[in-house]
């Protein structure tokens, strides 16, 4: 029978259910008031009178990242950056964390790569011995400079081994009694058992190689080779050139309406549509555990 909330447990739940909303709007509303500005006139932005709402309402700022074909190629790079990318990680996470997940007595040099591992994720060479790592292995300008230097994430290492020790030691010698190989352990035990983990890790692959613009800056001399994070972040509004330059009244007028602000709101809109498209595709993974109660000892 299920009893009563007490008044004591409804004003708890009051106060949490309030703290939370409380929260959630205070994140909320600087996210709202960069749209806005985003949509905003640059003359509404200079003069700070943007708030909750668009003020002389415009596109030119999406227009600008938008409209030209540059924009689109760097778009599709990202994308098949994106999709490589994820694959590749996934590929090595999860042949790393398997065997990784073996106690000692199973895998005798365990601890050995794990000390590597955690090394790694220490300390790292620099950005200048990379630069030379990847300009000797020819990779400049190609969009496996974006994607190997990155291609073993050991965070995410390290989380799905942690995932992979948690899961019942039972599913693994009930698959073995079987017949089933090591691979078979792994692809129809391991792997489904872990899909929040790796729904996890999924998320962070997908969203650190879709917001990366550094990378680009460094591995990439041509601007036709730039991510679409590094693109929008090299374009800027400047009417000094554009007069030196001669540009039409045409021109320079639909450059007065949008402003560096402008811009750099959009940029941060532009930015955060895949983690809302993402995100609800993999959120029942993220707060489901799947192995609970899987096996009862």
């Amino acid at each position: 029978m299920i009893e009563n909330k007490s008044a004591a447990s409804k004003i708890r739940c009051f106060i949490i259910y309030f703290v939370i909303l409380l929260l959630a709007f205070v994140c909320l509303v600087p996210l709202w008031n960069i749209v806005c500005i985003s949509f905003s006139s640059s003359a509404a932005v200079a003069g700070n009178r943007v708030g909750m709402r668009p003020v002389q309402f415009t596109l030119g700022a999406y227009e600008k990242i938008i409209g030209d074909s540059q924009f689109w190629r760097s778009f599709g790079i990202s994308v098949a950056r994106v999709i490589i990318a994820l694959a590749l990680n996934l590929l090595l996470i999860l042949l790393m964390a398997y065997p990784l997940s073996k106690s000692r007595r199973e895998f005798r040099a365990r601890n050995i790569y794990m000390y590597l591992l955690i090394f790694a994720m220490l300390f790292n060479g620099g950005m200048i011995p990379t630069y030379l790592v990847v300009k000797e292995l020819g990779l400049l300008n190609s969009i496996w400079a974006l994607i190997l230097p990155g291609a073993v994430p050991v965070f995410s290492v390290i989380m799905v081994m942690n995932f992979f020790i948690g899961i019942p030691k039972s599913l693994e010698e009930a698959a073995i009694i079987d017949g089933a190989t090591p691979f078979q352990v792994l692809t129809r035990v391991f792997i489904p058992c872990a899909k929040p983990s790796i729904a996890t890790v999924a998320l962070f692959s997908i969203v650190g190689n879709w917001n990366d613009f550094y990378s680009g800056l460094i591995y990439m001399t041509k601007i036709k080779n730039y991510p679409v994070m590094t693109y929008i972040q090299s374009l800027s509004v400047n009417l000094e050139e554009l007069i030196k330059a001669g540009g039409s009244a045409n021109a320079l007028a639909n450059a007065a309406e949008v402003s560096n602000q402008n811009l750099n709101a959009a940029k941060i809109v532009v930015a955060v549509i895949p983690l809302l498209l993402i995100y609800p595709l993999l959120q029942k993974y993220l707060i489901t555990g799947i192995v609970m109660g899987s096996v009862k000892e």
